[in-house]
């Protein structure tokens, strides 16, 4: 995979052959869910390198466990509660007929993980919990296109200093397509010290996060103290991604694919990985193009993958939207 690379047509994670992607969001909520759903069950793993993770259905999804494949994941907003999108997922699913085959019965298979975006500022006194509907409601959108930045489950996500959000990328490398979906949600800073530059700034293509250039200053820079760690006493953080191709891969391949994405992570955000961050990163092949050289090209996969990742982190921030009881301000607005 030496061919220069480029964006697929969307620069989003559904020029991936095979996928589709929705948001749904309460605005009083201040929270969200995002739903990535396979036309056809989808081999896929995960990896969670962060200290807190929250998920449902992620022991399904090592290399050794039976499951062959997953029909939808969901990333979703509201800590713990939020882990109940899945289940409008699911059940919608089932109602179309979806799922692994058992005998007569089917199951859909449907892994999710959240961040904590309880204390943003928003309404959470709710009665019933909100997040089965908002997970049915953004599979009914799902599409080959899609918001990005303050939608779904970036919608009331916030970084250490900006608010975060939802980003999407896509690269295309020797014919075969890899994109990235994630929510950003860190404790730490996804610009750099000066406030004016994102770290991912060197893995940019054209100005998809506003063609700011690489911050000048040399040298190890002392990070400006984080807004969101002083009011949270450094809780309420998470960045959860996932990352597919349209090559067919294995699932013990899927993982290395899943270990390997999280290097765009550590490029996007200072510091990541945490004891306070629940970082997670979901891989997943649609199967669609076979691979000449499996073992060699999954090398280039993974650094595809950690690019588009460390990409569609910016993006976030870059997109998002000032709301009404925001305890943050947006990148944009930091601007002037």
């Amino acid at each position: 995979m030496a061919a220069a690379s480029k964006t697929g047509p969307r620069n989003l994670i559904t020029d991936v052959a095979g996928l589709s992607v929705g948001n749904a969001q309460d605005d009083g909520l201040k929270s969200g869910t995002t739903v990535l759903v396979c036309d056809e069950p989808a081999v896929c793993s995960v990896s969670a390198m962060g200290g807190a993770p929250g998920t449902r259905e992620t022991d399904l999804l090592e290399p050794d466990k039976t499951a062959p494949g997953v029909d939808a994941l969901v990333l979703s907003g509201g800590s713990a509660f939020g882990l109940a999108a899945a289940q409008g997922v699911m059940d919608a699913l089932h109602k179309q007929g979806r799922g692994f085959p058992v005998l007569s019965a089917r199951v859909p298979i449907v892994p999710a993980a959240i961040l904590f975006d309880l204390l943003n500022g928003g309404g959470k006194d709710w009665g019933d919990n909100p997040y089965p509907a908002l997970g049915a409601q953004a599979l009914a959108a799902a599409s080959g296109t899609f918001a990005l930045g303050s939608v779904g489950a970036g919608t009331g996500a916030q970084t250490a200093q900006v608010k975060g959000g939802l980003g999407s990328a896509s690269m295309v490398v020797d014919g075969i397509t890899v994109g990235a979906l994630v929510a950003v949600n860190p404790m730490g800073c996804v610009t750099t010290p000066s406030g004016k530059h994102f770290w991912a700034a060197p893995f940019e293509i054209g100005d998809e996060f506003g063609g700011l250039g690489s911050d000048p200053t040399q040298g190890l820079q002392d990070l400006r103290p984080s807004a969101k760690f002083a009011a949270m006493a450094g809780l309420g953080n998470t960045t959860i991604a996932i990352v597919a191709t349209d090559a067919v891969i294995t699932k013990a391949q899927a993982k290395r694919l899943a270990v390997a994405a999280h290097d765009g992570m550590a490029r996007a955000i200072v510091p990541s990985h945490s004891p306070f961050d629940g970082d997670l990163v979901f891989a997943l092949g649609t199967g669609k193009k076979a691979l000449e050289t499996p073992d060699i090209q999954l090398s280039a996969l993974g650094h595809a993958g950690s690019v588009c990742l460390a990409r569609a982190i910016a993006r976030a921030v870059w997109d998002a939207t000032p709301a009404k009881g925001d305890t943050l301000p947006t990148f944009r607005e930091t601007l002037g």
